[in-house]
């Protein structure tokens, strides 16, 4: 996390140094240099400069006193200028120090203007009237000090005036930058919330088109093939259409379960319930009653979570869909087993097999997606007239943890 002062932290620190500065080399030089004033200045110096200073420590203390606002202040400023220019005869050093206060509080461009200029005024006329213009009879040293005193006064409030349009335009353009940027940064998190809805919108169309092809799609196929199979043997076989007619029933109860999770009316783990071995052997068992084919089943008593359980029930479904409609086949094979690696479920068939290159059917790819999920593959080898070869590798955490997983 970056830990680094905001822009407005880092200003409130300057802006304390600066209350330390203003202190230190504004009102500090003040009282120092009125020690050796005849009695009345010294004190009416003494006591206006101490004024200053606790009108401003009460201001930095109740920055929002209803009396001692910020611009009350400044008023009060301009004025102890003044005071403080006739008492000393001139106050230039101390104009040109406090002269970022008209900035810093006068909270508009023309004020701080109208406040820096009534206080070079202020101060140049305190020490002109105390000298009188060079007219007291003290010589040519007191008009060019006071000459002195005009010249740094002017120049300070000329050049303070010139600083502070630059500095007020700075922090407007930086004050627009950071409006555009926000409004940017705004613009972009739109953009990527309204990507992120679309993506999730498609992930969801996606999980929902392989959800409905590896459950309804191929249970319809299903009864599709029974019930024609058993129109077929109603005169000739009628005990085989029977129990063909059994499996549709089945199968169509099967699917009504299937689309009741799919609408989320039913838990999700309601078809693969129980162990995964004994769900893939039911399965293969309703396959070779449908079907007539000769299969072999070597399942592992394999522990492995929900979302591992259905990955590989579908994987047999579709596999077991393919070969009905596709292969041709006369026999089927089935082998789960578990590796340190991960689980390993291969189903293999000595059908007409075909060019895995060529194949763009959904179901395939379905597996391979619900495979990578998981972090898993799936391998397909065939060849025209080799039979199929269909392996499904999922990595499971060690055995302990997924028997506890299973049984959460």
């Amino acid at each position: 996390m970056d830990e680094s002062p905001r822009p407005q932290d880092r200003f409130g620190v300057l802006l304390r140094w600066y209350s330390v500065l203003w202190v230190l080399f504004g009102l500090a030089p003040q009282a120092i240099a009125g020690s050796d004033d005849p009695i009345p200045e010294r004190y009416w110096a003494l006591g206006l400069t101490a004024a200053l200073g606790l009108c401003f420590a009460l201001l930095k203390a109740a920055p929002r006193n209803p009396v001692l606002r910020p611009v009350v202040f400044l008023w009060l400023l301009v004025a102890g200028l003044g005071a403080l220019s006739y008492l000393r005869i001139g106050g230039a050093a101390l104009y040109v120090v406090t002269l970022p206060q008209f900035w810093v509080l006068g909270g508009s461009r023309g004020r701080s203007i109208v406040l820096s200029v009534a206080a070079a005024v202020a101060t140049l006329a305190g020490g002109a009237v105390r000298q009188g213009w060079g007219a007291d009879g003290r010589g040519w040293g007191a008009e060019a000090q006071l000459t002195g005193n005009a010249v740094v006064t002017a120049a300070g409030c000329a050049a303070g005036v010139l600083l502070g349009l630059a500095a007020h335009r700075f922090v407007q353009l930086s004050g627009e930058r950071a409006r555009r940027l926000a409004a940017e940064l705004a613009e972009a998190r739109a953009r990527l919330a309204e990507a992120q809805r679309r993506q999730g919108a498609s992930d969801e169309r996606e999980r929902i088109a392989r959800e409905i092809h590896d459950t309804l799609a191929q249970g319809f196929a299903s009864i599709i093939v029974l019930a024609e199979a058993a129109r077929a043997g109603l005169g000739e076989d009628p005990g085989r259409s029977e129990r063909q007619l059994l499996s549709i029933e089945r199968t169509a109860r099967e699917n009504f379960a299937e689309a009741r999770v799919l609408v989320g009316s039913a838990p999700q783990g309601a078809p693969v319930a129980g162990a995964i071995a004994e769900t893939l052997r039911r399965t293969l068992d309703r396959f070779a009653e449908d079907t007539g084919l000769t299969v072999s089943a070597d399942l592992a008593d394999v522990r492995c979570d929900q979302r591992t359980r259905i990955a590989l029930l579908r994987c047999v479904q579709e596999s077991l869909a393919n070969v009905r409609k596709h292969a041709d086949a006369s026999t089927v094979g089935v082998v789960l087993e578990r590796h340190p690696h991960g689980v390993e479920l291969e189903i293999t068939d000595d059908g007409r097999g075909f060019v895995v290159a060529d194949s763009r059917g959904f179901g395939l790819d379905g597996m391979r997606g619900r495979l990578a999920e998981l972090g898993g593959e799936l391998t397909v080898t065939s060849a025209p007239g080799a039979g199929t070869r269909v392996l499904a590798v999922i990595p499971v955490e060690d055995e302990a943890q997924a028997e506890v997983e299973a049984a959460g």
